[in-house]
């Protein structure tokens, strides 16, 4: 194994190692909250459910892609293969929606209070699960067609239009097929992170004119509103960086009839960074979710310690 493949292997290991783990421990924490709490916050089922849509990620993309790069092959058949890819394009999908679902809700709850939003505010809560159901109705339909062109591995040359996952090959056998999907799933991402930019922009604004106070919500509440403000800008932030890289190294795949293994795995590692690193941002970030990790850690010490004195 040369250098290269080394680096490669090993940094794909510890995005996917991090990322599972901080998705984990994100969504542990909230079924705890869920557990000992009569209900959750939108914000915190907003959460909850990023964590999920980029665990389901990190499962279905970077694990079989850090497989291959160790040199495991014929990971997947035909049947496989479709399941895997259909799965990721829909977390990946799941994963942009629900971060501009984030940032809009926020937006709205953050306001300042009008004739429209006095209405819609209070029904915010009742919103969250019907809007889950419509964007993951959504994903499923724009993603139809990636079982149809996803296939394991075949021996000889790759044909042209062809996406080489490594594990998998998708294989969109003509130039129209490949730009239509292209542009369909690019739309889809373009218009989310408009709307999920311009929700923020909002945000920042209202966070600039308030800085101690956001309008419209009670001087107790200021405090929590605003972190949780800040958090969300911030998740914002790191998605539209790497969305940005992923989408210009997509750009470029759009032009070319094969593409590099080497350019394929750029984009791969740039798209799933969001995944690994987001959970972090929220447990440092959320006092509910760095609570009940503190709260466990400090559990287990008790009987590790009494552990030590018995062995001694």
């Amino acid at each position: 194994m040369d250098l290269c493949v080394t680096i490669k292997g090993v940094s794909f290991l510890l995005q996917t190692g991090m990322g599972i783990l901080g998705n984990t421990v994100v969504l542990l924490a909230y079924a705890h909250i869920i557990y000992t709490e009569p209900k959750l916050l939108p914000v915190d089922m907003i959460l909850c459910h990023l964590a999920f849509a980029n665990l389901m990620l990190l499962l279905t993309r970077c694990v079989p892609q850090t497989m291959t790069v160790f040199g495991l092959k014929d990971l997947l058949n035909d049947p496989g293969c479709k399941v895997v890819i259909y799965a990721y394009r829909i977390g990946r999908a799941l994963s942009v929606c629900i971060t501009c679902m984030l940032s809009v809700f926020q937006a709205v709850t953050i306001a300042p209070a009008g004739p429209h939003l006095s209405r819609l505010k209070p029904a915010l809560p009742s919103l969250v699960l019907p809007t889950f159901a419509g964007l993951w109705l959504l994903n499923m339909a724009v993603c139809i067609a990636a079982p149809f062109f996803s296939m394991a591995p075949r021996n000889g040359t790759i044909p042209a239009f062809t996406l080489n996952l490594g594990f998998c090959h998708v294989d969109f056998r003509d130039s129209l097929s490949y730009v239509i999907n292209g542009v369909a799933v690019s739309g889809r991402d373009f218009a989310f992170v408009a709307l999920m930019v311009g929700s923020s922009g909002y945000i920042l604004l209202l966070l600039h004119r308030h800085s101690h106070q956001v309008r419209g919500i009670r001087r107790s509440q200021g405090g929590a509103e605003t972190r949780a403000a800040k958090t969300v800008v911030t998740l914002v932030v790191l998605y539209v960086v790497f969305f940005g890289i992923d989408n210009m190294i997509w750009i470029y795949m759009l032009t070319v009839a094969k593409v590099s293994p080497v350019v394929a795995d750029m984009r791969v590692f740039f798209s799933s960074c969001y995944a690994s690193l987001s959970p972090y941002f929220i447990i440092s970030s959320n006092k509910k979710v760095k609570a009940k990790i503190v709260c466990a850690v400090e559990q287990d010490q008790p009987s590790v310690d009494t552990q030590e004195s018995n062995d001694k």
